[in-house]
This record gives structure tokens, sequence and C-alpha cells, in this order.
């Protein structure tokens, strides 16, 4: 494989940044933007939710299409233009049509992250897919932090307007910058073609499976709180801009830091199973404390903590889903593993729409707080099963030995 070069690492950094700070630089004024618009709870969740319900239907073929060709960085190009598109169908003043087309749009921007996630893995020797995956959930979180870090300052400095309108102008720089990357030579290779028995290969791996159903509850909770209703419990609690932007500081430094050490630090002294399971437990004790945050501060420290937890599970389940699948076929498995997770993008803040719309905010995080027990649940059984098999791997192969 040619070597890349150290400018086209940060040529990539760069564009990743752009990426997540163009798609998330309206978020955290998007449930208080669609509230004054007059939308109901129940429909503002059905825009925030139609987000993932698009990646669950276009992410798993993109990968197909992307190991199909052999190529990453057409569907690259093509993330940039949409998240151009989505920002700017916000603009569009009148019917409740455009803030859905908006988030439906950025939806097919956020399923291009296949072919992101899979060339940046490619810079990368074998057995580095979890170093690889760190590094980019840093570039992701530092994306998504500077870019709702601005939104808050947008809001008050300017307009409701404001956000979406720099949100697409870096789309367009970061658009313009893809067209300079490039791709590792094995990765333009020619294709055989992703095979029906290929794939099935795929989706049969029992490590992506058991991920992408660990990544359905994390996306879930996410997106119901800080991606989702925090920020219009935070509105209700009186917050302005600067405040907002305190929030999403406080919840997005922990998350980036956690991101960055997790491989490095905690996994090999507790292993995947055991870092997973704390990073659940803790978030769904965070998500539940919300119910009972009674001012601002407690709110942002119920955050810190949250974004901290969810550092600890997001990068792990990420490199996870790739560690066992060869190569050909590592864009069809990300692909897979985002489109299912992409069902509690959507069914998290859909669901919890509904449940707020009955029993208030607080009836959306007791239920996120459900769904990160569900998974610390799910941790401890695998992770027990897990180890007896290995227990009795180990005696057979002595039992072997003695009889041999």
């Amino acid at each position: 494989m040619k070597q890349i070069t150290a400018a086209q690492r940060l040529l990539f950094t760069t564009i990743t940044i752009l990426y997540w700070t163009s798609m998330y630089v309206y978020v955290p004024t998007l449930s208080p933007y669609l509230s004054d618009r007059g939308l109901s709870l129940p429909f503002i969740g059905i825009v925030l939710g139609s987000y993932g319900f698009v990646q669950m239907f276009v992410r798993f073929p993109l990968g197909i299409l992307s190991d199909r060709f052999g190529k990453r960085k057409p569907f690259i190009l093509l993330g940039m233009l949409t998240a151009a598109i989505s920002c700017l169908l916000f603009l569009i003043p009148g019917l409740w049509l455009w803030p859905l087309a908006g988030r439906l749009m950025a939806g097919v921007c956020a399923s291009t992250w296949v072919a992101f996630t899979v060339l940046y893995a490619s810079y990368f020797g074998a057995g580095q897919t979890g170093r690889a995956m760190g590094n980019i959930s840093v570039m992701t979180v530092s994306g998504q932090m500077i870019g709702m870090l601005l939104s808050g300052w947008l809001n008050d400095a300017f307009n409701s307007n404001a956000p979406f309108t720099v949100g697409a102008a870096i789309a367009v720089i970061g658009l313009l910058l893809a067209f300079v990357l490039k791709e590792p030579r094995s990765e333009q290779r020619d294709q055989p073609g992703m095979s029906f028995a290929m794939i099935q290969k795929v989706v049969r791996t029992k490590t992506l499976l058991q991920v992408s159903l660990l990544s359905i509850l994390a996306h879930g909770v996410l997106f119901i709180t800080m991606f989702g209703f925090t920020p219009l419990k935070a509105e209700e609690m009186g917050a302005d801009g600067l405040k907002l932007t305190v929030l999403v500081f406080a919840f997005m430094l922990p998350h980036a830091f956690a991101s960055l050490v997790t491989a490095r630090w905690f996994t090999p002294k507790f292993g995947y199973w055991g870092t997973i399971g704390t990073g659940f437990i803790l978030s769904a004790i965070c998500t539940a404390a919300m119910v009972f945050a009674d001012s601002f501060g407690v709110l942002v420290a119920t955050q810190a903590i949250n974004g901290f937890a969810q550092g600890l599970h997001m990068p792990l389940l990420l490199g996870l889903a790739i560690r066992d699948v060869e190569l050909p076929g590592r864009a069809t498995a990300m692909g897979l593993y985002q489109a299912l997770y992409a069902v509690g993008m959507f069914s998290g803040p859909f669901l919890a729409g509904w449940l707020n719309e009955s029993w208030g905010l607080n009836g959306g995080f007791v239920f996120g707080s459900l769904l990160g027990a569900m998974a610390f649940v799910l941790v401890v059984m695998w992770a027990m099963t897990e180890r007896k098999s290995s227990r009795l791997s180990i005696a057979g192969k002595r039992s072997e030995e003695i009889n041999g």
C-alpha cells in the first residue's frame, strides 16, 4: 500500500471535522427552533428521528456499493454536498415540510460516514483498527463540539437562521477540500463485487451483530438526550445561547477526552466488555438523574458525566464492528453496523417525543435510562458467556495435552 503522507492525513482530519461541524452547528438550537415555529412535541420527535430513519435504509447499500467499486472518495464528496443541501433546506420559510426535508437530507449525509471510517482505517496496519477508530472518534467529537459550540453564539448574535447559513458555508468548504483527497492504491483496486455469499458471511459475524445491538441502544440514549431533548429542558430552565454553549461544552469535552484515551488506558486494564459496560451503566444513571435536575448547574453535571460515559463505549463499538471482518468486506460491515444503530437514532427520539407529550420531558429521559440499563445487562450476559467459553476452551486444550 502506498504510504499516506502527513499532509493527506491532516487534510482528511480537516475534512472530517468540517463534515461533522456542518451537520451539528444547528443541533443544540434545533428543537427550540422547531418549537418556536409552532411544531408539536410529537412532530419534533419525528423530525429529530427522521435523521436516523433515512440511515437505516441508506447506509448498508452505500457500504456495499463502496466495496463493490473499491472507492471511498466519491461517497465523501456526496456527504459534503448533502450536508450543504440539508442546511439550505432549513432556511426555506413556511411549511413544516422543509425542516423535515432538511433533517432527512442530513440523514443521507450521515450515511456517507461509512466511507470516512473505512478509508481512515485503511491508513493503518493490521491490528491497529482500535487505534484508528479512537482517532476518528476524536475527529467526530471535535467537529460536533465545534459546531454545537458555535450554535448558541450564532443564534444569539444574529438570528435563528444563522446556524444553518454557516453550516452550509462550512460544508461547501469541506466539499472543495475533498476534491484534493487521495485514496491509498489498495483502496483504488478493482473489486470483483460483493457476492451474496460474501454479504451473508459479513452479516453473520457474531461480534458485528452484538455491537450493532448495543449501538442501537447507545444511539437511542444519545439522541434522546444531548442530540435531542436536553437543550429543550435547558431552555425551559431559562438557558440562553451562552448557557446552551456551556451545556454543549460540558458534554462534548469529556466525550472527546474519553474517546481519545479509552483504547490506550481503559481497554488494556478492564477489557472491551468491562469498559463498554461501565460506559452504559454510567450513562443510564446520568440520564435518569436528569429527571431530578432542578437547576441548570445540576443538568450540566449530568451531561458532563454522561459525555464521558458515552465516550467510553462509542469508539470501542465502532472498532469492534469491523475487527473480525476481512478488508474487502469492511465497508459492507460498517454500512450494516451504522444502518442498524440508526434504528436507535430514529426510534429513540421518536418514542421519546410521544412520551414527552403525555408525561413531559422527563418521560423521555426515563425511557433513555432504561435503554442504557438494557445495554448494560446485555454486556454482562455476553461477557459471562465469553468468559465461560474461554475457560472451556482452555480446559479442552489441557485435556488433549494430557491424553496426548
